[in-house]
C-alpha cells in the first residue's frame, strides 16, 4: 500500500513525537480596546485608525485610513488611503472623529468593523503648574515686576 504508517511506539500527534510542554494553558491575551459584547472579535487582525468621513447612515460609519507604502517604481514612501465602513451601534461619532476599527464577524456585505472610540492624541500632556483652566501660569514680560 501507499498509505504512510506510523510506527506504533508513537502517542503524539505529531510525527516527530514532539510534544508541547503545557497544551492546557492558554497564551496570555495583549489589552487591546475591547469590542462591544454582541459581536466576538477578530485576534488575527491588527485595529486600525482612522478618521469618520461619512456618518450619514443609520449604524454605519465609513472610515478613511491612511498609511504609507513605497512606490513600486521610485521606491519613495507615498501616502494610500482606503474607505473601510464600520458598525457604529449608537451613533455617536460625527465626520471629523479618529476612531479605532476592530476587526469581527461579517455584520452586513460590506461591514466587518467595529468602530471603536480611539484614545485622544493630547492625553498625556503634563501642565506646568497647572491651573483648572488650562493656562500655564507663566507670567508675561509686561507682567514682570522690576
Amino acid at each position: 500500500m501507499w498509505l504512510l504508517q506510523l510506527p506504533p511506539k508513537l502517542s503524539t500527534p505529531f510525527l516527530n513525537g514532539f510534544t508541547l510542554l503545557s497544551l492546557s494553558s492558554k497564551p496570555t491575551s495583549i489589552s487591546t480596546p475591547s469590542p462591544p459584547s454582541f459581536l466576538p472579535p477578530i485576534k488575527a487582525m491588527k485595529s486600525m485608525q482612522g478618521k469618520v468621513v461619512c456618518a450619514t447612515n443609520d449604524k454605519t460609519v465609513a472610515v478613511e485610513v491612511v498609511r504609507l507604502a513605497p512606490h513600486p517604481k521610485y521606491k519613495r514612501r507615498v501616502r494610500k488611503k482606503k474607505k473601510y465602513q464600520a458598525h457604529d451601534p449608537d451613533n455617536q461619532f460625527k465626520v471629523g472623529d479618529l476612531v479605532l476599527l476592530q476587526k469581527s464577524r461579517p455584520i452586513s456585505k460590506t461591514k466587518t468593523f467595529i468602530a471603536l472610540a480611539a484614545p485622544s492624541r493630547g492625553s498625556n500632556n503634563v501642565s506646568i503648574q497647572g491651573d483648572s483652566s488650562g493656562e500655564l501660569s507663566i507670567p508675561l514680560e509686561s507682567q514682570q515686576e522690576p
